[in-house]
């Protein structure tokens, strides 16, 4: 299916410059309320966030929803460094630039939460409030995995990412039988509706695609471990899935540890894939934390 095809009343469809770069947009919600930008994670889409566009939109939010680059109909630059951290926080800041915005707030999943928690480190003053699920600050996940085994045991697909052609090769054959098998194996037996993981191939099947998507982990290596990891000022949320098969809690306690208004968030019951399986609850923690007064 197109992304025509997976519209829903209310939504809208734009391409926004960016940074060098166009990206596709799926935005909702009047644009003079306040800017939410929506961020997915590896391997979704856009698409990511369907369960989530109408409902922030209905409770007073412009909901935008990029596909970042390398992703579905986004520009894919060619080369490792055109996905560097600090290039993906330049992304999300310049696309609230082109809505004309001093402040907004934002949402990030999985890879869509490591680059959220990096906008807020280096561009705090941008923000007004940041929720991250199930993704790591970019700055302790290696400690992490340095100080406890079994992360490291879980993020060996990492390692595996790095290595030239062999992870394309690997997940890509037989119509991606490696990233189907991947998300469903990560996910619960109803996570995915039938017909999704179709969607997800066809975005996965453009040119270029997929060696743009595991750049962003390539990129990693060229990041020093060394140094203080960076701070938080903005209010934070983390929401994390208890049964999350590629992130232990500590990571996501690290992290809260990291920043100056932070709260932690266990959603039990829940995979890695939280916002797809409880949207409900992912939906009504969001707009509460956003909702709350700031902190003087």
């Amino acid at each position: 299916m197109t992304d025509d095809q997976l519209m829903q009343p209310g939504w809208r469809q734009t391409r926004r410059h960016v940074n060098g770069v166009d990206l596709h947009v799926v935005e909702a919600g009047n644009p003079d309320d306040p800017l939410l930008v929506l961020v997915h994670g590896f391997p979704e889409f856009w698409w990511a966030w369907r369960k989530q566009i109408t409902p922030l939109a209905e409770a007073g939010f412009h909901v935008v929803v990029p596909d970042m680059r390398g992703y579905n109909t986004s520009d894919k630059p060619t080369g490792v460094s055109a996905y560097h951290l600090d290039t993906l926080a330049a992304d999300v800041v310049t696309l609230a630039d082109t809505y004309g915005v001093a402040k907004f707030h934002l949402v990030g999943h999985d890879w869509g939460a490591v680059i959220s928690w990096w906008t807020a480190a280096r561009h705090a003053e941008r923000l007004e409030k940041v929720v991250v699920m199930d993704g790591p600050h970019p700055d302790i996940w290696s400690r992490q995995a340095l100080k406890h085994p079994t992360q490291a045991l879980r993020s060996t697909y990492v390692a595996f990412f790095q290595l030239p052609f062999v992870p394309e090769a690997s997940l890509g054959s037989f119509d991606f039988a490696g990233l189907r098998k991947m998300m469903e194996g990560s996910g619960h037996d109803d996570t995915f509706e039938l017909g999704a993981l179709d969607r997800y191939a066809e975005a996965w099947a453009h040119p270029g695609s997929l060696t743009a998507m595991l750049n962003y982990y390539r990129a990693l290596r060229e990041r020093s471990p060394l140094g203080e990891a960076a701070r938080l000022s903005p209010p934070t949320l983390v929401l994390w899935a208890g049964e999350d098969s590629f992130l232990e809690r500590h990571v996501a306690e690290a992290g809260l540890a990291l920043c100056d208004d932070g709260r932690l968030v266990v959603v039990e019951g829940a995979s890695h894939w939280l916002h797809l399986e409880q949207p409900e609850r992912i939906n009504r923690e969001i707009l509460d934390f956003f909702r709350q007064p700031a902190a003087a």
